[in-house]
């Protein structure tokens, strides 16, 4: 491992390249870039990348660009482009230096385009899509020629300028790099460069009237900005030949320290999509509430849910960058929200589905203020204060009448229980509504148990969460599941037919008084519910479940 590497950091393909390039001398400094197209949210894919190109330029000293990939304006809104540098800023990253567009350099692309025209390797073509996909091939038989690809220089010259000045109409012609209609790569079978579209553009307004493709702009701007290493998932791995046709056929750019573009594998994460065509499907047909559902795998939905920066980090560091494609285990990231929750996240209690206990040998109206920590762990986080009184609530799923065995360690009739940070009770008969549901517990309380175990020696085995009714506080408790029931919903053309009906259930109970102060994504750990977080997006006390104490999915 070279010793341009800090300690501790793993190495990999990537790092092992740029190892070399420095030791080299090809390049002395590491410049990176992240390039989203602003056509949607970021999401937990996204993340991955974000963590590879900031972190990996971080560890060596270097810089990664901002560079919004914006060539297509009649998907794109600034709403993307703002939400994306927030994210990207939530994740614990920045960029160098001012945000940069794609679009700040057409004129240079368009210049760019004109040399390949000059040199005879570029052309407008008036197939039609249906034309130009039959006339593509297919991977065992070779493409034909454009009936426009050996027309004239000055030719072709004229025409793009005219399609620059809006002569043409959409789809009526693009231009196309000459390449080779026989290779076996498809994406080399004359590429489109250009293409026209008649929208106003969230950047350059009316400006201009053609616009360039993502294999054309993307490593031009690589270029421009002097990026050393473009890094970017598999799916770009044939396209890296269109990369490098281009550089090397452009005069200025056709440097032994040009870019280069390295591939790794895309993060494929179970009972996820993270293709954003599917994701604005999901949004577009009310499937879930927005780009930030807690349901969905969007950078902004798992801020909403309550996962952390830190989480988020740790799982890319978790997954490692390889070059295989593979699905990832989606208990890798809820593994990483725990571990960071668990050392972070204030204790609390919340009765999610309540049932009301009435202790009969404490004195009506007395109301006991209590001390609990925040963090049994962390002494520094402090005390919280709880409180005690006649009335309880407690979850239903803590009584039964009779205790199925031995090994029961919750309420029965006549079994006892500590309640936490409390006292020891023993129920001693309930009531029923008229469905024959139990309604109301009662019980008496050892007063002589606060903070100790009973005098006469005898043994309490189990404790149960509560919280006193008085100061309760009314909330709304959003129990997220995983979206889809299949690992691989990419397999489903139809997302729609592998959604997972409990994917959000809403149960209404009470918290501790101290909730009330919960800020907006503030995450607690709930007493044996789990993690959950205040909603950022609704009134009142919302909280969503972030993750469980433990993973029961395949239990």
């Amino acid at each position: 491992m070279s010793d341009t590497i800090p300690l501790k950091k793993p190495t990999n393909f990537i790092r092992n390249q740029i190892n070399t390039d420095l030791d080299s001398g090809l390049h002395s400094s590491v410049i990176t870039r992240f390039p989203p197209e602003p056509n949607g949210y970021l999401h937990i894919g996204h993340a991955k990348s974000i963590c590879i190109n900031f972190g990996t330029a971080k560890d060596y000293d270097g810089w990664c660009n901002l560079r919004f990939d914006d060539t297509n304006p009649a998907k794109e809104d600034i709403e993307y482009v703002n939400s994306i540098k927030k994210d990207i800023k939530w994740l614990g990253f920045d960029w160098n230096g001012e945000v940069k567009y794609s679009s700040s350099y057409f004129n240079i692309f368009y210049k760019c385009a004109e040399e390949l025209i000059s040199k005879g390797l570029a052309y407008v073509c008036f197939l039609s899509a249906d034309e130009t996909r039959e006339y593509r091939g297919t991977l065992k038989q070779p493409g034909k020629n454009s009936p426009d690809r050996d027309s004239g220089i000055e030719h072709n010259q004229t025409l793009f300028k005219k399609m620059k000045e809006g002569e043409f109409i959409e789809g009526e012609c693009v231009l196309r790099a000459k390449i080779d209609m026989s290779s076996s790569f498809m994406c080399m079978r004359d590429p489109t460069l250009y293409r026209i579209r008649f929208e106003t553009h969230h950047q350059t307004n009316d400006d201009w009237c053609i616009y360039p493709m993502y294999d054309f702009a993307h490593c031009l701007g690589d270029a421009i900005e002097g990026v050393t290493h473009s890094l970017c998932t598999l799916e770009f791995q044939d396209n890296r030949r269109i990369y490098d046709w281009l550089l090397e056929h452009l005069d200025e750019f056709k440097k032994t320290d040009r870019p280069h573009q390295y591939e790794f594998s895309r993060l494929n994460l179970e009972y996820t999509t993270t293709s954003k065509r599917k994701l604005k499907l999901l949004v577009d047909s009310n499937h879930v509430s927005g780009w930030n559902d807690p349901r969905m795998p969007t950078i902004s939905g798992l801020r909403r849910r309550g996962y952390t920066p830190a989480s988020i980090r740790d799982f890319s560091e978790r997954v490692g960058v390889s070059k295989v494609n593979s699905l990832t285990d989606v208990s890798i990231l809820e593994g990483s929200i725990r571990d960071d929750l668990n050392a972070i996240a204030p204790r609390s209690m919340a009765v999610i589905n309540p049932i009301k206990l009435v202790i009969e040998n404490y004195p009506s109206g007395k109301l006991e203020s209590l001390k609990a920590a925040i963090h049994p762990q962390n002494e520094g986080m402090g005390e919280r204060e709880i409180f005690f009184g006649r009335e309880l609530y407690i979850d239903k799923e803590d009584f039964v009448e009779v205790a199925p065995n031995n090994k029961y360690k919750r309420l029965a009739i006549n079994k006892e229980v500590r309640l936490r940070n409390a006292y020891v009770i023993k129920a001693t008969h309930f009531e029923t509504d008229e469905e024959g549901q139990v309604k109301t517990i009662y019980c008496s309380y050892d007063s002589d148990t606060l903070g100790k175990n009973p005098s006469d020696g005898r043994k309490v085995k189990g404790v149960i969460h509560f919280v006193e009714s008085s100061k309760a506080i009314s909330a709304e408790f959003r129990i997220y599941d995983r979206l889809f029931l299949d690992p691989n919903p990419a397999k489903f053309d139809d997302l729609s037919s592998t959604l997972n009906p409990n994917s959000l259930k809403t149960k209404y109970g009470f918290a501790e008084p101290n909730l009330s102060q919960a800020k907006p994504e503030m995450v607690y750990q709930f007493e044996r519910e789990g993690y959950f977080c205040r909603d950022s997006e609704s009134e009142g006390l919302v909280l969503n479940k972030t993750v469980g104490l433990r993973d029961t999915w395949n239990q």
